[in-house]
């Protein structure tokens, strides 16, 4: 059998499903989430080899309806152009979710050249009949390659889904390294985990705009051979106001943050 490989890309509204599907198919935590839209900022890579496929996956920000801020409409621009560089799309939609005409995707996804598919995500969460009712809908205003239901998050039919993008990868070689997971460094997924911590501890008191920045990132050990890495970061938050929130009073919240992460 040829050896299959190309590029998947996941695009929908914010807190469809996205990090979670993607978290799922590649086996491993490589995007974070949380309850907050648009958690995703950057396109996450992952990257899941097999006996004969290999898959990039790129999973991408949330597309926002009405962008109000600067950083909205580059975001939105960016899931815009990823639907120039795949060989699939994965059009992941809540089936929790209302069905709307003025949905901003649908423009999106009539610009997109190659194969999608319909992913219909939480499954677990809606009648059988809503299923219908919702694959029914896109059909009419999109023409897909194939749909799916499927639970994201407790990985019900993610493996018939990724049976399904095989089929639609093009013929050949493998573009990293078989035990490559990511083309993201370490010190990014640091970043990333310690804002995730974030916006769990600090609900919405921290909007999701705050950036962290990795100072150092050392690996050691305990006097015990046990494994420990050292980190200095740096968070950035927009007010001062903010800013006392992250420090606590004494510095106590931002060593509960410290400890979490």
């Amino acid at each position: 059998m040829p050896f299959k490989s190309g590029f998947v890309n996941i695009i929908g509204r914010p807190n469809a499903g996205k990090s979670t599907l993607m978290n799922a198919l590649v086996g491993e935590r490589m995007s974070i989430i949380t309850h907050k839209p648009q958690t995703t900022r950057h396109r996450i890579i992952g990257i899941l080899t097999g006996e004969d496929f290999q898959i990039v996956f790129s999973d991408t920000p949330g597309y926002v309806k009405t962008p109000r801020y600067e950083m909205h409409k580059a975001m939105n621009r960016f899931v815009e152009g990823t639907t120039n560089d795949a060989d699939l799309m994965l059009f992941v939609f809540d089936m929790t979710e209302e069905l709307e005409d003025d949905n901003p995707v649908i423009e999106v996804l009539k610009k997109t050249k190659a194969p999608i598919l319909l992913i219909l995500n939480k499954k677990d969460l809606v009648a059988e009949q809503r299923a219908q009712d919702v694959q029914g809908w896109w059909k009419k205003r999109i023409e897909f390659a194939g749909s799916i239901a499927i639970s994201a998050l407790k990985n019900e039919e993610t493996e018939a889904l990724l049976e399904k993008i095989v089929t639609y990868l093009p013929e050949g070689a493998p573009y990293y390294p078989p035990d490559q997971l990511t083309d993201r460094p370490e010190r990014f997924f640091v970043s990333e985990i310690i804002r995730e911590k974030i916006f769990i501890l600090y609900s919405d008191e921290i909007p999701y705009s705050c950036e962290v920045a990795v100072e150092s990132f050392k690996e050691s050990a305990t006097q015990a051979g046990e494994p420990i890495a050292r980190i200095t970061a740096t968070i950035y938050v927009l007010r001062d106001l903010q800013k006392a929130i992250i420090l606590g009073k004494g510095g106590a919240a931002i060593k509960k943050l410290g400890t979490y992460a």
